[in-house]
């Protein structure tokens, strides 16, 4: 029993390792961004904004065919009619001392349908409808411009990530380092105690306890990060999510010149291209105001029927029965907009808002133009920064390694040593603080051009 019992503890432990092996999931960059932009409410958000111009297309499209289209219904309880001079049904209308007759009462139910349809407006529909799609045109365009925003910001989450593990091991070979030192101090204090300088060994454990300070910030960087990506890809089913990159590199990259970065922005920045359509909406929807001003050829209809079985159809076609009737009418109508002043105040409207976006289109091409050399002075100054530090840093090993003799023949100084290591150590960490810096100004670079964010 005591064998099965261990056998099944075995077992069950083995289970929870190849699970929780399972629950782990590298990622790669692309399909963190879409499981991101899929989960993200701002996207679901922005994206109404397509559904809504699609469905001002489809309201411009209902004009097409019976905009007008309305159906009534009449019920009422009213009283027979009577003759007292013993006119027929047919002629009681003749009677004049015909009467209402409050002994009967019947049910009234009277039936309405009337429509109109367009036949001729000069293209007002047509023109509407173009002015619709192109105004859905926009609304994609202001979409992709808001998801590329929350792009670059996913961009930076997911090499964060990459950032904080390789800090994390920097700072895990340094710690063996610094055990090294510590215990080669305190092995220089028993075996020479009279040579043994004890500022050195102050000097080390302030070194030390900083050292731990850049420990607790990479750690609780790293929960961060983690919690940032939990939420990012609301991974409910328990999937433990890493970056399937796990050290960070320079992209790749060569600096073009900066009017090219500005001519692509112009040219591909959907918040330009989104203002573009926006103009050429308001243009069409202009000219389909002026269409709808002019007189209009329309085809109209109505039929009511009414029914009251306690009252009598008077079959005579100059007597009006309401109470029992059923005629249909059907014919043309040219309609006009008589007020020239309101529809003149609309239309003057509609142009100042077309000023208004033509110069909106021009204040965001200075904003982007702006951006963009910002965005190039930051990618230039970072490519700067990782170049020089990569040769300092083959400098500060070069020092170390030196330091790093002398001291284990006896001829150099812990001080030296300290001073080495930490300089190396600093560097090799801004060395990756700086590529990360560098590639996602490079990412905004392309951002602001209107280009993929990891075009080389």
């Amino acid at each position: 029993m005591n064998r099965f019992l261990t056998y099944l503890l075995l077992f069950a432990f083995l289970v929870s390792i190849n699970l929780s092996a399972q629950d782990t999931l590298r990622i790669s960059y692309y399909d963190f961004i879409d499981k991101a932009l899929q989960n993200s409410g701002q996207v679901k958000y922005i994206e109404n904004k397509i559904d809504m111009a699609e469905n001002r297309v489809e309201q411009a499209k209902d004009q097409r065919f019976l905009p007008s289209l309305n159906y009534r219904s009449e019920h009422a309880l009213v009283p027979g009619v009577s003759s007292p001079n013993g006119f027929d049904e047919e002629s009681i209308y003749l009677d004049p001392d015909a009467i209402n007759d409050w002994d009967k009462f019947g049910l009234f139910t009277r039936f309405r349908i009337t429509g109109v349809q367009p036949v001729f407006t000069w293209g007002a529909i047509n023109k509407a409808i173009d002015a619709a799609r192109l105004g859905v045109q926009a609304s994609v365009q202001e979409v992709e411009a808001s998801k590329f925003d929350l792009e670059v910001r996913l961009f930076e989450l997911y090499h964060s990530y990459i950032l904080a593990l390789e800090i994390e091991r920097l700072l895990k070979d340094a710690e063996d380092k610094i055990a090294q030192i510590e215990r080669g101090l305190e092995d220089f204090e028993e075996e020479n105690p009279e040579e043994f300088d004890e500022s050195e060994l102050f000097k080390f454990r302030i070194f030390k306890s900083q050292f731990g300070i850049q420990q607790a910030e990479v750690e609780q960087s790293l929960n961060f990060v983690k919690e940032t990506w939990k939420y990012a890809l609301r991974n409910d089913e328990g999937i433990i999510y890493e970056p399937e990159i796990r050290f960070l590199e320079p992209f790749d990259f060569s600096l073009s010149e900066l009017f090219f970065y500005q001519e692509s922005a112009l040219n591909n920045r959907a918040e330009i291209r989104g203002l573009e359509y926006g103009e050429q909406a308001l243009l069409t929807y202009i000219s389909s105001l002026k269409s709808q001003n002019l007189p209009g050829l329309f085809f109209g209809f109505t039929t009511t029927f009414a029914s009251t079985p306690v009252r009598p159809r008077q079959p005579n076609p100059f007597i009006n029965t309401p109470e029992n009737t059923f005629n249909t009418a059907v014919g043309f109508t040219i309609r006009q907009n008589l007020n020239f002043f309101q529809a003149n105040t609309s239309l003057e409207r509609s142009k100042i808002e077309m000023r208004k976006m033509s110069d909106l289109k021009e204040a965001a091409s200075d904003g982007v133009i702006l951006e963009v050399n910002e965005a190039y002075k930051n990618a230039s100054i970072a490519e700067v920064k990782v170049d020089k530090t990569d040769e300092a840093l083959v400098t500060a090993k070069e020092w170390l390694r030196m330091e790093q003799l002398d001291y284990d023949f006896g001829i150099g100084e812990v001080k030296d040593l300290i001073d080495a290591m930490k300089t190396e150590l600093e560097l090799r960490l801004k060395e990756k603080e700086y590529i990360f810096e560098f590639n996602s100004a490079v990412a905004k670079l392309n951002k602001s051009a209107g280009l993929p964010l990891m075009s080389q």
